[in-house]
């Protein structure tokens, strides 16, 4: 809808007034606004001949406002402030929430732990947790910040390295000691096995399996990892999962890795956020706070 059907002139105009009438002065609403002088100038006069009526007496060093122009200059002030006031607040409520997405066994096993520390140290902030199973880069922008698993290089996206990301089954106690006193990599072939195949396949091969020896038998694969290490510590079959993640359950020993092996796929877990909000001030204050963390440990 143009103009001349709504009744309100250019907001350039409007604006480039509301600040001259605030200061008194176009050299300092120019300064304001970014502008020249001689712009806020010609934004007052397309205006004033839109409006039919002088604002300003131009004098030799300053401008004054004539009788129309103060009219004018107290409701398009207030008009401003109330204005001002509504993205204020927009922006305030908005930097006092910092939501974060995450995998939901990363998030449950190694950042919900410590977020409360992050709160503590923040208390003006609140954090909202939005766990997701099936990750895009794309989607990082729902958030404020996300952790993605990946190369690190996403368009559009500032990426900081977190951890390695590094598997190698995990059971329970008692199928640990089924496979018996000495156990080989290959004695997992006998046992339910959780988790992506092909990350069981390279995990074998890695332990010097060939790929000729992997049976082709039916799997069971859950998605979440923490589903899956749940079915483990249940004692229904071997996991293929990140030891970091389950740090708790090994040292208490209801949870056991019977081999050293570690696999590690090139997948890392970055810590993501669109890099046009680089500056916000949230987001410094958690990625310097997490990345702190993941140094150490």
């Amino acid at each position: 809808m143009n103009d001349l059907v709504t009744g309100l002139p250019p907001l350039s105009a409007v604006r480039a007034f509301e600040a001259a009438a605030r200061h008194g002065s176009f050299t300092r609403a120019a300064a304001e606004l970014g502008m020249t002088q001689a712009a806020v100038s010609y934004q007052i006069k397309l205006l004033e001949e839109r409006l039919g009526l002088p604002l300003f007496q131009r004098q030799a060093r300053r401008v004054i406002l004539t009788e129309a122009g103060e009219r004018l200059g107290i409701s398009v002030t207030d008009a401003f402030d109330g204005l001002r006031g509504a993205f204020a607040a927009v922006t305030e409520t908005a930097e006092g929430v910092l939501s974060i997405q995450a995998m939901p066994t990363l998030a449950a096993n190694w950042l919900a732990p410590r977020l409360g520390l992050f709160q503590c140290a923040n208390p003006s902030l609140a954090i909202r947790l939005v766990p997701r199973a099936i990750q895009r880069e794309s989607e990082a922008d729902d958030c404020d910040v996300a952790i993605l698993r990946g190369s690190g290089q996403w368009p559009g996206l500032e990426a900081h390295w977190l951890m390695t990301n590094e598997y190698s089954p995990l059971c329970g106690p008692g199928l640990f000691r089924h496979l018996g006193r000495a156990p080989e990599p290959s004695d997992l072939l006998a046992v339910p096995r959780f988790g992506c195949p092909k990350s069981w396949a390279s995990w074998f091969a890695a332990a010097g399996l060939s790929s000729a020896s992997l049976p082709n038998e039916p799997r069971i694969d859950l998605v979440v990892q923490q589903y899956e290490v749940t079915a483990a510590l249940a004692g229904n079959g071997a996991v293929m999962a990140q030891p970091a993640f389950f740090r708790r359950e090994l040292n208490q020993g209801v949870l056991v890795q019977p081999f050293d092996v570690m696999l590690r796929d090139g997948q890392d877990y970055w810590l993501a956020y669109p890099a046009r909000r680089r500056n916000s001030r949230k987001i410094r204050l958690f990625r310097d706070w997490l990345l702190k963390e993941a140094r150490d440990g």
